[in-house]
């Protein structure tokens, strides 16, 4: 029985396992957070989807082909994701800070485009900002100026 235990293993080792998924790209990890917030509050409003996809186009500048396969992967990306290393990571590495800062103030952005700030994407802004080392006080801004309509 062992012997047929270690050759399961052995096979799935030699094919993958099949669970092997390709990592995301910049964009993918981009999209994914960005998403997340969106959905923060168990409701994705049209208003959301809109300003994401704005968004997405004028960070990485996509066709609407594009746009729209990278937003269904978000969405595929978000929904299996057992959390937001991942993302994160990827994009810690390659976003300098100022960049980070962008980020959060495009999800202060998102989260406001329904015209109210709830307090589960508020919560799920503050996580995603330590997670990518912005500074609390840079956190705050970002909020204040797309509160203010400075930033958008």
């Amino acid at each position: 029985m062992i012997d047929s235990i270690q050759r399961f293993f052995s096979e799935m080792m030699a094919d993958g396992g099949g669970t092997e998924q390709a990592a995301p790209t910049l964009e993918l990890a981009t999209a994914a957070l960005l998403f997340e917030v969106a959905r923060a509050d168990y409701h994705l409003d049209d208003s959301e989807v809109a300003l994401l996809r704005d968004q997405l186009r004028r960070r990485f500048e996509l066709a609407d082909a594009d746009l729209d396969e990278l937003i269904h992967l978000a969405r595929e990306e978000a929904d299996s994701a057992v959390d937001h290393y991942q993302f994160v990571s990827l994009i810690k590495e390659h976003f300098d800070y100022a960049q980070r800062c962008e980020l959060v103030r495009m999800m202060w952005s998102l989260s406001l485009a329904d015209g109210e700030q709830h307090h589960l994407e508020e919560h799920r802004i503050r996580r995603l900002a330590e997670l990518l080392h912005v500074s609390h006080s840079d956190f705050i801004r970002t909020k204040l100026q797309v509160q203010e309509g400075s930033a958008d």
